[in-house]
């Protein structure tokens, strides 16, 4: 299938990979040309506007940091409405806002696009595996249609809704993780401040009803102290801030969503935004008055 893909950062680059690892023609674009060369090296179209990987392929995808970015590479100049044909489908793979997503749609609804959000869960080292949880929003007929592009970048495929349903998905994954990540950084603190080995705590809580995959592996990762990116601290503080407005809008609490919040806004406060998210450890030790 020929696909035309949009922002090759730490995530859209691996995914862009695999479709062409799957057979896929693909044609890429980015605002930053030198994130373009490891596509164009493996055989990507080189393109020069969002514009121009929509007149080459029937679907686009773009994999961008927030609502103004996905809304510049669709609708602005250059974006993807003005170059596509007829039947067009772009499906927007970026984490924003459901509300964002439905305005966007419509904007290009009106130009002729259908468009997907489809959000993912999985870190570069799910985008880098074709192993991403792929949570999807919009029209079921253009949803089977582009699903084996899906399938060549996720190991979970799941159309949840209309239009925004991806989106809100996404939000509920972000809200799981985020409070997920900040308990375990509080009783792997608790553990070393009160003296005990906090790698046998993990293992002694990894056998019982405790148990669960961000304590076995951001645990892991912050039993090493291995901070190295994979899902930066700045990207999940992002995601944080949309469910609250979110939630501001709807009228909804979410009281542990909101602390773990303002934990991300600490973290950026403290220099930590270009770390891994699980470096809020890190933020937790200093408040206790330990060193990193």
């Amino acid at each position: 299938m020929d696909v035309g893909f949009i922002g090759l950062g730490l995530m859209g680059r691996p995914m862009a990979l695999n479709l062409l690892k799957a057979g896929h023609t693909v044609h890429v674009w980015s605002r930053r040309r030198e994130s373009m060369q490891p596509l164009l090296a493996a055989g990507a179209g080189d393109c020069g506007s969002a514009a121009e990987v929509a007149r080459r392929a029937p679907v686009t995808i773009s994999m961008v940091a927030d609502a103004p970015d996905v809304e510049a590479v669709t609708l602005g100049a250059g974006g993807v409405a003005e170059g596509a044909g007829a039947g067009h489908i772009h499906v927007d793979m970026s984490t924003i806002a459901p509300a964002a997503a439905q305005t966007i749609g419509a904007g290009l609804a009106a130009r002729g696009v259908t468009l997907l959000d489809a959000p993912v869960s999985g870190g570069e080292v799910g985008a880098i595996a074709a192993a991403l949880t792929i949570m999807v929003g919009g029209d079921a007929a253009a949803f089977e249609r582009v699903k084996p592009l899906f399938e060549a970048m996720g190991r979970s495929v799941t159309r949840i809704g209309e239009a925004g349903a991806g989106q809100v998905a996404k939000a509920c994954n972000q809200i799981l993780t985020g409070v997920g990540v900040a308990a375990v950084a509080e009783a792997l603190n608790f553990a070393r401040k009160s003296g005990v080995d906090a790698g046998r705590v993990r293992e002694a809580l990894l056998g019982g009803f405790a148990y669960s995959r961000i304590l076995e592996n951001h645990g892991q990762r912050m039993l090493e102290r291995n901070f190295t990116p994979g899902f930066k601290a700045w990207m999940h503080h992002k995601d944080m801030r949309i469910v609250m407005e979110e939630a501001h809008r709807l009228g909804l609490a979410l009281p542990a969503a909101a602390a773990t919040a303002q934990l991300f806004n600490a973290m950026l406060g403290s220099g930590l935004g270009e770390d891994d998210s699980v470096a809020m450890l890190k933020l937790l030790e200093r408040m206790s008055g330990m060193a990193d």
